[in-house]
């Protein structure tokens, strides 16, 4: 292992992903905060610095390799090659979403709602493209530091939607299984080089992205929300902090030297429970 180890975490201005980069800076890394969002980014940037760790805050578009190519000289400049790449940016929006879970008649003919028949192509794409081409520009990138390298490894984030598909969200469940699949693909693109590439598929956590689907106005929980925790076995939301065992255990390159290629749920049953 390089004696300088540098974790570079994108979307690290959200709940999961400060998360990780909080983790790993605990880890002895330091860290590159890469977020659309700067100032969120900064934010944790501070809390890192505050506790001792090391970590910069970078403005970055995942969705522009321009943009990408020059954090990633910054990166290279401030901390040094990129040791860890966590792919942690994404998410849905509400202008992919579908107001109704199953098809009612004259869902065709409506316009003053979001139906599978209306859902503007834009907006799939836009969320399409978070989601999986916001994996593979900075992979494109930061992997090029990793080549030839010992203890380098690429975190993707996934899904619960790569496995079964939820419903009103056509557009992140597709991606993420497209992530699934990318991983397994650059996994054995790069196994003969020494990095390996490996996926997180959370199951139901509280966050930003997904509060309006989870939570009423008010603060009760929706309807959908007690679908959700009805299908997960231990009956309740994950906490960030819930998903650092799985994260520390792939990124270790003794432990997880022979991991490659896999996609672990951290789900609390969701995915082996059959509702009966």
């Amino acid at each position: 292992m390089d004696q300088k180890k540098v974790c570079v975490v994108t979307g690290a201005g959200g709940v999961l992903c400060s998360a990780f980069a909080k983790e790993m800076a605990k880890q002895g890394y330091a860290v590159a905060l890469l977020d659309l969002n700067e100032e969120a980014a900064k934010k944790y940037e501070a809390e890192i610095n505050a506790s001792g760790g090391t970590a910069k805050a970078y403005a970055c578009n995942v969705l522009e390799l321009d943009v990408i190519r020059s954090v990633h000289e910054s990166v290279l400049k401030d901390l040094g090659p990129c040791t860890v790449l966590i792919n942690g940016a994404g998410g849905n929006n509400p202008k992919a979403t579908t107001a109704h879970e199953y098809y009612e008649q004259g869902d065709e003919d409506r316009d003053d709602i979001l139906t599978f028949f209306n859902i503007p192509k834009d907006s799939f794409n836009f969320v399409f493209n978070l989601n999986i081409m916001g994996i593979l520009l900075p992979s494109q990138v930061f992997s090029k530091d990793m080549l030839g390298r010992e203890g380098c490894s690429i975190i993707n984030i996934s899904s619960m939607n790569a496995y079964t598909p939820l419903t009103k969200i056509p557009a992140y469940s597709s991606a993420k299984a497209a992530v699934s699949n990318f991983t397994q693909w650059l996994a054995v693109h790069f196994a003969k080089t020494g990095i390996r590439v490996n996926a997180i598929a959370p199951g139901f956590f509280s966050t930003a992205q997904n509060k309006a689907l989870l939570w009423n106005p008010d603060g009760s929980p929706t309807a959908r929300t007690g679908k959700i925790l009805a299908a997960t076995p231990m009956g309740r939301f994950g906490e960030p902090e819930e998903l650092l065992g799985a994260l520390t255990f792939l990124t270790d390159p003794e432990k997880a030297s022979f991991v490659t290629g896999v996609v672990i749920p951290v789900d609390g049953g969701f995915s082996a429970y059959s509702g009966v």
